[in-house]
């Protein structure tokens, strides 16, 4: 048996309701399930299903007591450097992307712009924002990061 794939990160909301229409009207998931659990204090929790239908993101509301890695920022200047750096979505215009997420409440981080990573260079177009809610999201347009598969 093996991995088949990533099915979903969970975030806490700040804000549950601008957090998931910021990822419906910008990033393009759709609502799925959606529930409560009272005994976590989780009074809104919901499945946000990706275009391609295979990864998920889970949302969860501010006040909900839930295992996480890391701690919970409480400002800006307290946000805990852990394990999760941050999410990457392949897009099919990282610039387009870029300007529709800063419309809706994000903030830049790195601008849209080419990078060459390695050698053989592999170049990369991306850009990186902080999502209304904190996150940090990439945006990248389709490479193949497996070098069996490049010719050399």
């Amino acid at each position: 048996m093996s991995v088949k794939g990533l099915s979903h990160v969970a975030i806490q909301a700040k804000d549950y309701k601008a957090t998931i229409t910021f990822y419906i009207e910008v990033l393009g998931f759709k609502l799925g399930h959606h529930w409560s659990l009272p005994s976590f204090q989780i009074k809104e929790a919901s499945m946000l299903i990706s275009p391609d239908q295979r990864t998920c993101i889970e949302i969860f509301d501010n006040d909900a007591v839930i295992p996480a890695q890391g701690k919970k920022a409480l400002s800006e200047e307290d946000v805990a450097h852990g394990a999760l750096l941050h999410f990457a979505f392949y897009v099919d215009n990282v610039d387009e992307i870029f300007q529709k997420a800063l419309a809706h409440g994000a903030r830049a981080f790195v601008q849209p712009d080419y990078l060459s990573l390695g050698e053989p260079p592999l170049l990369v177009k991306n850009a990186i924002i902080h999502s209304p809610n904190g996150e940090i999201i990439e945006f990248i347009e389709d490479v193949d990061f497996d070098m069996s598969t490049n010719t050399m």
